[in-house]
């Protein structure tokens, strides 16, 4: 009897895992249909080449729509990608990303000519092909330097156009929510080639330009039955938070609206996802988090470790071999000739140290987390320092510590317990000012070590017996 009972709950067993399989394999079924049905609205952003910056706007792009997906938007995610984007960047973005990718021809800037034109500008009208997606009802416009905290899909119940005004007077292009139309894009395409006006000649210039009264149109509020507006609306700011809102109090106050969206419209250097961004400006920790979380970094992970390989190999190498200049070259030239070299040799040891701090930070890759970009810097400045040290005979004390004050300055800037951004400013420049005289004292100690060792002919010695040695012969 027992062995029977134990077959009948084995078949039991047996019977309930299939019974899950069967059940679990038609729910799939199901489900599969509704991930490829057509989607009515759609999260788009553009990108095209042609600036030194276009790696890095392809990962934020990719970052910010993988952001999107984990937040299980009811939409898209289009990239609007012009024709020169390479072919491995649209195929990680469609196999890897699950994005909709529009290839579009560049649209000619008729504002080149501008006096204030910016040459960066050249290919953002490529933003006016989101009227083209005339597939959906309603299209929010993005651009890549916007971090997402929570969905924004009430946005598609705005109207034909809306817009934020982060500048009091103009509204920003970074978001948008348009109604696709093809004839509302070709009167667009139209207006370019009669030269409508344009301050800026950048998208942003032409669209305040074609939507001229928005500042005058009613904030948008989103209906509580679903149903879509008709018209033009301003959106509350919390839609589009400008980042230099949050620096001031570390902190968020934006009463009017939702906080949902971070935009960066901030100078170039300073986007988000640069590993300098952070601890210099707080919200950059934020970006590389959702990148960790999203995509990772394993593309730029091999040249960190071959780097930091690198830097390692050279920090032994240099200590090990330490050369001594004075067992290597002999002075057998005029004292004239001796006293210029010893002032180059001051020029070259001064550079190699400029050297020493600035090289590494051009060498590592642009886009990884700040907590490897930081760590690899200031290893690659140690290696470079020490081959300046032990070239030149020089203390490593002196030589190291601007990279030690640097050290202690970024670990002022990431403090997290600030009450304001004001108080971390005034932090900053108190610790700048007590450590600037330290790096000068310790930069004179550096000259003086290099005129000690001129002035004792530790480096190109003469050979005292040489007068000796010809009157042998």
């Amino acid at each position: 009897m027992e062995e029977l009972s134990r077959r009948w709950g084995f078949a039991w067993t047996a019977a309930t895992v299939m019974t899950l399989l069967v059940v679990a394999t038609a729910v799939g079924g199901e489900v599969a249909p509704a991930k490829g049905a057509r989607k009515r609205h759609a999260y788009a952003s553009m990108m095209y080449m042609g600036t030194p910056r276009d790696y890095e706007f392809y990962v934020a792009t990719r970052v910010m729509m993988r952001s999107l997906a984990k937040l299980r938007v009811d939409a898209d995610l289009v990239v609007i990608a012009s024709v020169d984007v390479p072919i491995e960047w649209v195929k990680a973005m469609k196999e890897e990303d699950g994005l909709k990718v529009v290839t579009v021809e560049n649209l000619k800037n008729p504002y080149e000519q501008q006096q204030n034109f910016n040459v960066r500008f050249k290919l953002t009208l490529n933003k006016l092909y989101a009227w083209s997606l005339a597939d959906y009802d309603r299209v929010i416009m993005l651009d890549s330097d916007n971090i997402f905290l929570q969905t924004t899909d009430e946005l598609f119940q705005c109207g034909q156009f809306c817009a934020v005004f982060i500048n009091p007077c103009i509204f920003h292009t970074g978001l948008f929510v348009l109604q696709p139309s093809m004839a509302v894009f070709k009167d667009m395409l139209h207006e370019l080639d009669v030269g409508r006006s344009n301050p800026d000649g950048a998208d942003q210039g032409f669209l305040a330009s074609y939507f001229p009264d928005l500042l005058d149109k009613p904030m948008f509020h989103p209906p509580t039955n679903g149903t879509k507006l008709e018209g033009t609306y301003r959106l509350p700011l919390g839609y589009q938070m400008d980042a230099s809102y949050y620096y001031l109090k570390l902190r968020w106050s934006i009463p009017c609206g939702p906080n949902s969206v971070i935009t960066f419209p901030s100078a170039p250097w300073f986007k988000p996802w640069y590993w300098w961004s952070w601890p210099v400006l707080p919200l950059g920790l934020l970006w590389h988090e959702q990148r960790r979380n999203n995509l990772g970094y394993s593309a730029e992970l091999p040249v960190i470790l071959i780097q930091a390989a690198v830097y390692l190999c050279i920090i032994a190498v240099t200590r090990l071999a330490r050369p001594n200049l004075s067992k290597l070259c002999y002075n057998r030239r005029s004292e004239k000739s001796v006293n210029f070299l010893h002032s180059m040799l001051k020029v070259a040891a001064m550079w190699s140290m400029i050297a020493a701090y600035a090289i590494p930070f051009f060498l590592v890759p642009r886009t990884v987390h700040p907590l490897l970009g930081w760590p690899l810097y200031l290893l690659g400045v140690t290696a470079l320092a020490s081959i300046a040290i032990n070239s030149f005979l020089l203390s490593p004390l002196p030589v190291l510590t601007p990279l030690l004050a640097f050290l202690g300055a970024l670990l002022v800037m990431a403090y997290p317990w600030y009450s304001d951004g004001v108080v971390r400013v005034l932090a900053l420049f108190g610790y700048s000012f007590c450590c600037a005289p330290v790096i000068w004292i310790q930069l004179m100690k550096v000259m003086g070590n290099l005129q000690m060792l001129v002035e004792r002919e530790g480096f190109f010695p003469r050979i005292a017996q040489m007068s000796v040695f010809n009157k042998l012969y």
